[in-house]
């Protein structure tokens, strides 16, 4: 059961009085909301009229919320039981493009329907699929979801529309008072405050944008103007499909699978103080969740949907993480969807304010992808996985003419960095594993100094297996202990062999000798006992090798003498 961290003010399975969750729910929606600029980019591309944009968006808020209430249900075979909500996913862009221009808003949402139908494929195999998705993997994916942000973010934040545009000193200064709320209430506020700390720094936002001139008189007006109440129109909705448009579709949706996969991986890690691995049940049933929102997305008119990294960064900044939380979120987004009025509020939010607030979220996702990396051990193999696949990430956002020219068909997976890195990254976790042998034997003699020999190996091992660095630590103290108990028992060969099987769940070392059996009591032995009984020190080097395997099983066959020690991965 997983242990709730002492920095959440609202774990998992908390219930928030309703002030508080309609508090934060609105936090969630401001960011979701964001993610309407994406169907509102592919709309203008295709020339469509405003009306259709309008009734698109209604029905993305619409998916949206259902898809998010359906990925924080924690029973049955849907939904990973977190609060992580679910918009319109910015890595469906190119691809919904290119499907708007082949075939209009029909072969959009046939598409979309069919990526959805994708991940709920995959999700299902999630649980064979560990080898595709190591911790080093889903930390490289989640960091660069981070860093595909900053692009978008830093526009934003500066209130530009290119690099280079020249920078308004009160945008920018906008932009200075609405972090600094927000860091401010976070990290120097006392009680509840910090559950607030977005919210607080987006009002204050406002209402610097509004003395300073950023929100104009037009921007305000265009809440006054919109109707109170207006039900989408439907008539715009119907499907086709193309199977031309099967390979971009597929790069795409594993890009944004992985994406969910690595968002998923961050609110388990979040959510849990001893958490050690991603859970690919839970992962696989939120996977399926996810695909089934781009399902129903397609269903209802509107475009791709995905888990949103950023809501889980929110939800570390604020240290609320409960489920009930997203039940909130849901029935409101949902709600704004019929309440244009209420959604203008929404769409007016200054660019400054936007962009430091990502700057405030995505701080938190960059760090928890780079720790989730750094959670096991690193060698050469593993460095190059992260660095090629973040690097080459990196140069799409950096360099975005220089692929230009690629087939048309795989534009998708070159328009967006987290694509390239997410491709990569398994590509070469895939080849970088061929060699490593998921067994090896070392020769070790009683009686001499073997410290350094056992450290060496251990590490070696451990960082080309890309183990826990806690569980390889407590393997190397086990077997320093064991040689120091072989010192103190009579052996009729000094030699003793230690093999080592690792896979992602455990971590087993045989250890076998010629001579008599070596005690592990469950007791340490008192002071008395070390200075009077000569074996005291042998059950002590015992004692200390039980304490740090989970589990010691000796067996004996003639002489020789054969220890099996079990950590748990």
């Amino acid at each position: 059961m997983a242990k709730k961290p002492a920095d959440l003010l609202y774990g998992v399975d908390d219930k928030p009085p309703v002030r508080i969750c309609l508090l934060l729910a609105v936090q969630h929606i401001f960011f979701l909301t964001a993610g309407l600029i994406t169907v509102t980019v592919v709309m203008r591309d295709l020339g469509c009229a405003p009306d259709i944009i309008r009734n698109v968006v209604s029905m993305s808020m619409i998916a949206g919320g259902l898809a998010t209430m359906i990925q924080a249900l924690n029973r049955g075979p849907v939904g990973s039981g977190y609060l992580c909500t679910e918009g319109t996913d910015p890595s469906f862009l190119s691809v919904s493009i290119l499907a708007g221009i082949t075939g209009g808003l029909p072969l959009i949402f046939g598409m979309t329907m069919v990526s959805g139908a994708i991940e709920c494929v995959l999700a299902r195999f999630m649980h064979r699929l560990r080898v595709l998705f190591p911790p080093d993997v889903t930390g490289v994916v989640l960091t660069m979801v981070g860093l595909n942000i900053v692009p978008i973010m830093m526009l934003d934040f500066f209130s530009v529309n290119t690099q280079n545009s020249p920078i308004e000193p009160a945008h920018l200064l906008v932009a200075l008072v609405t972090l600094g709320v927000m860091v401010g209430t976070n990290v120097w506020s006392k009680g509840k405050v910090r559950l607030y700390s977005v919210i607080i720094g987006i009002a204050v936002g406002y209402v610097a944008a509004v003395i300073l001139g950023v929100l104009t008189r037009d921007d305000l007006m265009r809440i006054a103007e919109a109707p109170l109440f207006s039900f989408p129109d439907l008539s715009y909705i119907s499907y086709s499909f193309d199977m031309t448009l099967l390979i971009p579709i597929i790069v795409v949706t594993l890009a944004s699978t992985l994406k969910s996969v690595a968002t998923l991986t961050m609110c388990q890690k979040i959510n849990d103080t001893e958490w050690t691995r991603p859970d690919l049940v839970n992962i696989g049933k939120g996977t399926l969740a996810d695909g089934l929102a781009s399902v129903i997305g397609g269903l209802t008119g509107a475009m791709g949907k995905s888990l949103y990294a950023s809501s889980v960064g929110l939800c570390v900044a604020t240290g609320a993480t409960s489920r009930i939380i997203a039940f909130y979120v849901g029935v409101i987004y949902i709600a704004l969807a019929f309440l244009p009025k209420l959604t203008s509020f929404f769409s007016i939010m200054p660019k400054p304010v936007m962009g430091a607030a990502l700057v405030f979220m995505v701080s938190f996702m960059i760090i928890s992808g780079i720790q989730i990396m750094t959670s096991r051990m690193i060698d050469i193999r593993r460095t190059f996985v992260i660095a090629v696949s973040l690097m080459f990430g990196m140069s799409v956002d950096i360099f975005p003419q220089l692929y230009q020219h690629v087939h048309p068909y795989l534009k998708p997976l070159f328009s967006s960095s987290l694509a390239v890195t997410t491709v990569l990254a398994i590509t070469l976790n895939l080849i970088m594993r061929i060699g490593i042998a998921r067994q090896e034997t070392l020769k070790l003699v009683s009686g001499t100094d073997v410290s350094r020999t056992i450290f060496q190996f251990m590490e070696n091992q451990g960082a080309a297996w890309g183990a826990r660095k806690e569980v390889i630590y407590n393997a190397m103290a086990a077997m320093n202990e064991f040689m120091e108990a072989t010192t103190h028992v009579d052996l009729s060969d000094p030699t003793v062999t230690v093999t080592v099987n690792f896979d992602e769940y455990n971590l087993d070392i045989r250890v076998s000798y010629q001579g008599a059996p070596i005690e592990f009591p469950t007791e340490r032995p008192d002071k008395v006992e070390l200075r009077t009984d000569p074996n005291a020190v042998a059950r002590l080097a015992g004692y200390l090798v039980r304490q740090y395997a989970d589990r010691v099983t000796t067996t004996q066959e003639g002489e020789k003498c054969i220890v099996d020690l079990h950590f748990n991965h």
